[in-house]
């Protein structure tokens, strides 16, 4: 092998030696998010899930509070629960983001 050739063959190595490390570092930060994605999922299933109990457990009290309404009463519940609504759209979209 000549010096020419030792030279790049020495400078290929270095190289190689680069690229491998770049691979391994961007693996890592491959897993890293990859980690962060499955513990945010998580967060937004509970979240949906608490949002879904909260629906039910107001839907009861508005049906409770219907039941015994008068007509201006239920204007006003029919006008909060619309309210109610649109802020959970609004966080559900959100969470969606």
């Amino acid at each position: 092998m000549t010096e020419d050739q030792k030279k790049l063959m020495a400078v290929f190595e270095v190289r190689l030696q680069d690229l491998i490390f770049l691979c391994e570092e961007r693996m890592q930060k491959i897993l890293e998010l990859n980690k962060a994605l499955v513990h945010k999922d998580e967060e937004l299933e509970e979240a949906l899930k608490k949002i879904e109990e909260l629906n039910i457990k107001y839907d009861n009290v508005l049906t409770a509070k219907v039941v015994s309404a008068r007509d201006g009463e239920l204007k006003m519940a029919k006008m909060r629960l619309s309210k109610l609504v649109r802020e959970v759209d609004k966080c559900i979209a959100l969470l969606n983001e």
